[in-house]
């Protein structure tokens, strides 16, 4: 077999810097006990295989935590049988027989690569484990802008809008942004104040919340569970590496989001008619070989979050990567570690471990809302589940999931201390 290939980096210190390094490390070997490496109380080591066969790992910052008075979400149905076949249910890596392993330098808890035209399911690790999404949840909303708000519609930014935690883009309240512009900005700079005017302009929150756990029902997206427009941590977000394959290829199909993701720069308008150049953020764009443009995320619980896809010749493929680290080598060559990886395997022409299930068709199944998450002060969000012809294993059908309500004004105040960028 051909085209296997690994990636490795180093770090070479100036001599004039080698002692005093060396230096600090023994020391705080000596007074931690531990190896430096492992001194970073911000690197939590990664939930083992199968404990979050239900939800993500409990609450870690406080806009996870339910508003006083509010029960934390239940969690989500979990189906008797994998969406996508049997072997999309282990827990550990999911391969083909008798291929290499994977690469050595992917560090995801979860991750999943697949064939985007085929459907196949070339290779996963976890792949229906449920973790926290960060800002890969903005390409659920980014489908669901693009199904429902016209390109040039116009959003005045509210100062609810702009007073988002960061990464922005700058809005600016009072100032008027077109639905376009705000989606790009959403997509290629991971604006969280975009991804809020976007939710505005859908609603609301409760509104957007709404069509976008909706769409992921439609998709089949049955781990996936939206609590923010933006992937800022709230309570009871969840998602897996199946299903935010599932909403990538969705979104794949529709030009807009294509082109949105591929753009190199925006000149975003701010007031007085000043502008700023937003630059995408995803380094693999222009730099890995038939790049098509993807997703990157990042918040203290979730940890690094990627998506991302490829094409050469007749071949389109995607990976998605969740709770990743930096170390050993950046998030963005791990994905092109695996992207290399999946086309391999697809040359091969290797058996898939699964599918990708198309999503439902009109008259296959209705959305049922619980009538009781509607009257929650219009703060609460619907998971819808499906209630029709199409059977889901496992699930109670017409019952919709609970839903919580918006944080309350003293946890919004202590979860910008977290310093949640993406």
């Amino acid at each position: 077999m051909t085209g296997w290939c690994s990636r490795a980096r180093g770090v070479v210190l100036p001599p004039a810097l080698l002692a005093p390094v060396l230096l600090a490390l023994t020391i705080l070997v000596a007074i931690t006990g531990v190896p430096a490496a492992q001194a970073d109380p911000g690197t939590p080591e990664p939930p083992e295989p199968c404990s979050n066969h239900e939800t993500p790992p409990g609450p870690i910052s406080p806009s996870e935590e339910p508003a006083p008075g509010e029960d934390p979400p239940d969690p989500l149905p979990v189906p008797e049988e994998p969406i996508g076949g049997e072997r999309l249910g282990e827990c550990g890596e999911v391969l083909p027989p008798e291929v290499p392993g994977p690469p050595e330098e992917i560090t995801a808890a979860a991750w999943m690569i697949s064939d985007l035209d085929s459907g196949e399911v070339l290779a996963a690790r976890d792949p229906h484990g449920r973790h926290r999404p960060a800002s890969l949840i903005k390409v659920l909303l980014a489908a669901t802008v693009v199904d429902e708000l016209d390109p040039d519609e116009t959003v005045i930014a509210s100062e609810d809008d702009t007073d988002q935690v960061c990464t922005c883009v700058g809005l600016v309240t009072d100032e008027e942004y077109t639905v376009e512009d705000l989606l790009t900005g959403t997509l290629i700079h991971s604006g969280n104040d975009a991804a809020h005017a976007l939710g505005s302009a859908l609603g609301g929150k409760r509104e957007a919340l709404e069509a976008m756990n909706g769409l992921a029902t439609r998709l089949m997206a049955l781990d996936t569970r939206a609590a923010t427009t933006s992937g800022l941590d709230g309570p009871g977000m969840t998602s897996s590496a199946y299903d935010l394959s599932l909403i990538f290829r969705h979104a794949l199909e529709q030009p807009r989001f294509v082109e949105a993701i591929g753009t190199r720069n925006l000149d975003f308008t701010l007031e007085d008619d000043e502008s700023i150049s937003l630059y995408n953020d995803n380094r693999l764009l222009g730099s890995y070989e038939g790049f098509i443009g993807g997703k990157t995320g990042y918040t203290n619980a979730a940890r690094h979050t990627y998506m991302g896809a490829a094409e050469r010749g007749d071949r389109r493929v995607a990976v998605v990567l969740l709770h990743a680290e930096q170390r050993p080598v950046p998030v963005h060559e791990q994905a092109a570690a695996a992207l290399d990886y999946g086309f391999a395997l697809a040359g091969e022409g290797v058996a898939p471990v699964g599918e990708l299930v198309p999503p439902l068709q009109e008259g296959e199944g209705s959305l049922a809302l619980d009538d009781d998450m509607l009257e929650r002060d219009g703060e609460g969000f619907v998971h819808a589940i499906l209630d029709g012809e199409r059977s889901i294993p496992g699930m109670t059908l017409g019952v919709a999931v609970a839903g919580v309500a918006l944080v309350g004004i003293v946890l919004i105040w202590r979860s910008r201390r977290d310093r949640l960028f993406r």
